[in-house]
């Protein structure tokens, strides 16, 4: 899969933290009817591989793309791929991490900060590279300043991403975006208040159309 191709329409990625298992066909459902096109389940979240799995048959007649987050270790992506993961994201720059992906065929987004990280990342295979926490070292004008010597290496903003600023971070030069607990709040996952994740989740992808 060419993610960055697929992504493009709607260039965001929703991250599930704590999505309670059982809830994976409400998560679709309200992803699909928002328009939102990939999702990754962290790997700290309980049951995550069996999520991940449950998702991608739910999420297979929408197409929506399900990926694993918060990828540390290698028996995390193993876990990750093991359950079909499309995609993986990570919090940090690791080596093996991006290799093991690379050589597994799979689109693999790290984290980096400094742009000595972003442009090792990128050496090492990277689809894109997140920028994370952005939003404690200057949300959209960090970006901008990555942008200038980084022209050639895609770039998705992470860390404190919503409806007010999600069209300031593509102004920058992000290419895509990303945003968890705001909208994917865990206690109103685990409430099964899947309207308000939904009326949230339209405001910020309205925002960026």
């Amino acid at each position: 899969m060419n993610f960055l191709e697929f992504i493009k329409p709607m260039p965001v990625v929703g991250i599930l933290r704590d999505i309670p298992q059982g809830a994976e066909e409400a998560c679709v459902k309200t992803a699909a009817q928002c328009g939102l096109k990939a999702i990754e389940v962290t790997m700290n979240t309980a049951n995550a591989a069996e999520i991940i799995a449950s998702l991608k048959t739910a999420a297979k007649p929408h197409g929506i793309t399900v990926g694993a987050g918060t990828v540390r270790h290698g028996h995390d992506l193993e876990k990750a791929l093991a359950a079909g993961a499309e995609f993986i994201v990570t919090p940090n720059t690791r080596n093996e991490i991006i290799r093991l992906s690379c050589t597994a065929g799979i689109p693999i987004i790290p984290g980096a900060l400094t742009p000595t990280e972003v442009q090792k990342a990128f050496d090492l295979g990277a689809t894109a590279v997140k920028i994370f926490p952005v939003n404690c070292v200057g949300g959209p004008e960090y970006i901008k300043a990555l942008r200038g010597p980084f022209r050639d290496i895609p770039l998705m903003a992470c860390g404190g991403v919503n409806a007010e600023n999600a069209q300031d971070y593509f102004k920058a030069g992000a290419n895509l975006v990303s945003f968890g607990a705001s909208i994917f709040n865990p206690t109103l996952m685990a409430a099964g208040d899947w309207d308000t994740i939904a009326n949230k989740l339209k405001a910020l992808l309205d925002a960026i159309k």
